[in-house]
Parts: structure tokens; C-alpha cells; sequence
């Protein structure tokens, strides 16, 4: 009977043991951050980093540019103070369009690791920078706040993306929230609920092989193996454009993208 005693005594300890593990576990990994899953490799061959090359390029708009909308910043006196007050939807210099995720959409079937750097947003002026981020998913996305106002950020994910909606507040002087989204989605909308005009866009992309054209429209995405892809361009209310690209080993392409005008996307609406 002692016998058959401890031994059911040894077993609820193990059990014990077991369930303050897993307790631990799960604290540590939701303290301070949102993790998602991000889909399993799919054991393809691993890149050839002795043959890539480099497809770049500018994002053109066709047309006159409208005139920047003005936004009211009253309600928040700091902002006020500190805000710009008109905001840009077609932006950039001369015919450049600025904010244009260029990504690889379709042929790459190697391998890409997670990059280990993170990827920041910052909330200077009572807006968003960058306006448009592009980020791998399962990659970490660190957010500031640099103003002397608390902020609310919002991402609103596609309801079929798989990735999660979430809704946090951060005040003046608070440590950086780590973040990241575990499934590819394009052009993802952030907002603050705090101060409506400030908007974003998040692109998790499910390879390395993207960029966000510069003032002037430029774009470089590098390291990328030879082979035939689908190039896609998109902008948050053009819509998107796609073009086909071959690439030898090491070299090189120079693809350009018009929208406006009579070679512009469809708007998508913003």
C-alpha cells in the first residue's frame, strides 16, 4: 500500500511540474511583445548567394500630382503645435511616386531566413514614419513614440490574412512595442484611434525580396537569384501594377512603373 501510495504521490508531482512549465512558458513568450507563427519552409533549395543580382528601377506618376489635403491637428494641441498640416496621398518629387511597395509576387521558390534586425516605426510629429514599411513576416517590428502625446496603434489585418488584429496605447516616454505579423499581407492599414489622420501601411512580404521607392520613385531590391518572376508595384490608392523580369546570374534589370494617366492602376480606394 506505501508502495502503490508513492507512487500516485510521484506522478501528481510530475504533473505539477509539467503544468508550472508550460505556465512559464507562455509568460515569458507573450510578455512585451505580439508573436505569430509564421507558415513552416517549405525545404526548398537554399539561395546561391554567388549568382544573385539586382533588379531596380523607378515607380513614375503620370499626370499633375493633387494638391496635398489639408488635416486639422486641433484636437491635440501637441500636435498642433508639432504636426505638419497637409498630407500627401500621390507623393514625391517631380514624375517620382513615392511610398510604392515593389515585391517580388510570384517565382521565388528557395528558402529565406527571418532577418534577425528589427524593422522600426516611429510616431514623430503625430504621424506615422515611414508612411509605407515593408517587412518579412515573422520579422520584429519595434514601435516608438518620440512625441510628448500618448498614441494608439492599430493595425486592422485583411479578416482572411490570418494574421491578428490588435489595439494597444502608448504614452510619452514608453519603452518600444516589438511586434510582428506571421502571414504575407500587402499593404496592411495601421491607424491611431487617438488622432484619425495618422495612417500607414504594413506590407509582410513571404520573402526578402521587396523595397519601398524613395522621393524621386527609385527602387532597388537586391540579391535576388536568377530566374523569371512577376514584379508587382503597389500603391495605397492606384491600386497595383505587375511586370515579368528575367534575371541571369549576377545581373541586372531595370524595370519602370507609370501610374496615372492613361498607363495608371485602377484606384483601390484608401
Amino acid at each position: 500500500m506505501k508502495q502503490l501510495k508513492g507512487r500516485v504521490l510521484l506522478g501528481v508531482l510530475a504533473l505539477l511540474a509539467f503544468a508550472a512549465l508550460a505556465l512559464l512558458v507562455s509568460c515569458s513568450k507573450n510578455k512585451g511583445t505580439s508573436e505569430e507563427t509564421s507558415p513552416a519552409a517549405t525545404g526548398a533549395a537554399a539561395v546561391d548567394k554567388s549568382q544573385v543580382g539586382t533588379v531596380e528601377g523607378a515607380v513614375n506618376f503620370s499626370g499633375t500630382k493633387p494638391t496635398p489635403k489639408k488635416i486639422d491637428m486641433s484636437q491635440d494641441p501637441v500636435c498642433a503645435k508639432k504636426g505638419e498640416n497637409s498630407v500627401e496621398t500621390i507623393a514625391g518629387n517631380a514624375g517620382g511616386l513615392q511610398n510604392v511597395f515593389v515585391y517580388v509576387k510570384d517565382g521565388f521558390s528557395g528558402t529565406a531566413e527571418v532577418p534577425t534586425t528589427n524593422v522600426t516605426i516611429d510616431q514623430e510629429g503625430c504621424r506615422y514614419h515611414p508612411h509605407v514599411l515593408g517587412v518579412m513576416a515573422g520579422q520584429t517590428i519595434q514601435i516608438k513614440n518620440s512625441d510628448n502625446t500618448t498614441h494608439n496603434i492599430h493595425p486592422t489585418p485583411a479578416s482572411d490574412s490570418g494574421n491578428r488584429e490588435w489595439n494597444e496605447s502608448q504614452a510619452p516616454g514608453s519603452a518600444p512595442l516589438e511586434k510582428n505579423f506571421g502571414r504575407p499581407e500587402i499593404m496592411l492599414p495601421v491607424k491611431c484611434n487617438q488622432h484619425p489622420w495618422m495612417k500607414m501601411y504594413i506590407n509582410v512580404a513571404k520573402n526578402p525580396y521587396f523595397a519601398v521607392s524613395d522621393a524621386d520613385g527609385k527602387f532597388t531590391i537586391k540579391d535576388l537569384p536568377p530566374g523569371d518572376y512577376t514584379l508587382a508595384a503597389v500603391h495605397e490608392t492606384l491600386g497595383e501594377q505587375t511586370q515579368k523580369v528575367h534575371l541571369d546570374p549576377k545581373g541586372s534589370q531595370t524595370v519602370t512603373f507609370t501610374f496615372g494617366g492613361a498607363g495608371g492602376g485602377a484606384p483601390t480606394g484608401q
